[in-house]
């Protein structure tokens, strides 16, 4: 896994960075664990745009991932890893005593040829391996948490995110996340030993602009370059400031520090906002 640079043939090679991929082990995916994979560009049930800059991009197929790591105590050996165009991360294909094949999340430093396992009950802190969080001792490194029992994980899942477990009170276990927020999490939901592989996505520059719209990605344009009735910034002579005490959205609201989590809820699980200074 590492990094590569281009010859400057052209103003957008010049800077561009690529991944040599030398820990992929197979092209092709397993066929049985592909599904197709519409695009959305952005938009809702009704049609309307709910997410901007999104849009085109090249064609992929959804590999699907095993999240909840619920077959337990049957020991699988890794067959490959593999790229997928859906997330960040790298993939790693299982193969399990009793022949059935999943995919799972590819943590840092899995290689082909080793053996994971998913327990309840006892299994070892050694990478890949999952396990209640309970069961997972002080100071180790997780990822792919689940939020509540059985639903499969859905935290740091993201290439190079890792969650530390903090401290054990009474059902909840509190863990740092990759945001620096610390947050209790029901003693019972899984979780998978190690860091998510493939660290160097953080160090790749696109380089281009084409690069961006293979991956899905749209224009995004500034609100002082439109009109007075598309954004806040929008009008006025040349280039203008923004023209009001500070930034909006083109909703109106204002931003740059804006909180916007509503969810009071879940309000009591969350021990350390993170950038808890602008809290």
């Amino acid at each position: 896994m590492a990094i590569k640079n281009y010859k400057p043939t052209s103003p957008g090679r010049r800077w561009m960075t690529g991944q040599t991929f030398e820990e992929i082990t197979r092209v092709e995916p397993e066929k049985t664990l592909v599904r197709p994979l519409h695009k959305k560009s952005g938009r809702n049930a009704y049609g309307r745009i709910t997410v901007r800059h999104r849009g085109g991009g090249h064609a992929r197929q959804y590999r699907l991932i095993d999240f909840r790591r619920d077959k337990y105590d049957i020991p699988a050996r890794v067959d490959s890893i593999e790229y997928d165009p859906n997330r960040s991360a790298r993939i790693a294909l299982l193969v399990y005593a009793d022949g059935e094949k999943r995919y799972i999340l590819a943590p840092l430093g899995l290689r082909v040829g080793n053996t994971v396992v998913s327990s309840q009950k006892s299994a070892e802190v050694y990478v890949g391996n999952a396990m209640p969080l309970e069961r997972v001792p002080l100071g180790t490194m997780v990822h792919n948490v689940e939020l509540y029992p059985g639903r499969g994980g859905q935290l740091v899942r993201a290439a190079g995110a890792t969650a530390q477990v903090l401290a054990k009170e009474g059902d909840y276990v509190t863990l740092r996340l990759p945001s620096a927020e610390m947050r209790r999490v029901h003693k019972s939901c899984m979780a998978t030993v190690g860091q998510v592989g493939n660290l160097d996505h953080a160090n790749v520059k696109l380089g281009k602009a084409g690069r961006k719209r293979w991956s899905g990605w749209r224009p995004a344009v500034r609100g002082s370059a439109m009109s007075p009735r598309d954004h806040p910034h929008g009008g006025g002579e040349g280039r203008s400031p923004v023209g009001m005490s500070g930034p909006k959205s083109p909703w109106g609201w204002r931003t740059l520090g804006r909180k916007t989590r509503r969810n009071k809820s879940t309000d009591k699980y969350i021990v350390r906002r993170r950038n808890a200074g602008r809290q």
